[in-house]
């Protein structure tokens, strides 16, 4: 592993989120899930880098995140982990052991209680600094109509970025 700056890889991040996606991990006591997630942002707010993911409130990973300090992205590139990806954003990690039916590995954080994904080209740890129910009246009316057919909202959890790392 070699850190690297946050926003090195932003093009590579960004074409993996908008194809396969990455996965978003997270560890609360003793429990441990990983999920699929296409839609994050990475900048720079309160004068640190942030990474903010979005996570509906059905998710199973909802539940941890809740009473988590922190989570992990771990980006593959290039089409890799395109089945553990399908895997993760279609299954429960209510209902499989992610880990166990996969075979994923973890590696640990140097920053953050929650591992990464190995096998993944980039990795971040980060931080919980903020989180945000979305109100649903703030949507404009397109992006709801095309993304929430329910209730199910988002809560946004923006992470400062502790770490940045590539796998070698």
């Amino acid at each position: 592993m070699r850190k690297v700056n946050y926003n090195k890889n932003f093009t590579e991040v960004t074409k993996a989120l908008e194809g396969n996606g990455g996965f978003l991990t997270v560890k609360s006591n003793d429990l441990l899930n990983t999920m699929t997630i296409g839609w994050a942002n990475i900048g720079y707010i309160w004068s640190k880098p942030v990474l903010m993911v979005a996570v509906r409130k059905s998710r199973y990973t909802h539940k941890l995140i809740e009473s988590s300090n922190d989570f992990t992205v771990s980006i593959p590139f290039n089409n890799k982990m395109k089945n553990e990806l399908q895997f993760c954003g279609s299954k429960s990690g209510r209902n499989y052991n992610k880990f166990k039916e996969l075979n994923l590995k973890t590696i640990s954080s140097s920053k953050v209680d929650t591992p990464l994904i190995a096998g993944c080209d980039l990795h971040y740890e980060c931080k919980i600094v903020f989180k945000q129910k979305m109100q649903p009246e703030n949507l404009i009316n397109s992006y709801q109509k095309n993304h929430y057919t329910n209730d199910d909202y988002h809560t946004l959890y923006f992470g400062e970025i502790l770490n940045c790392q590539k796998e070698e």
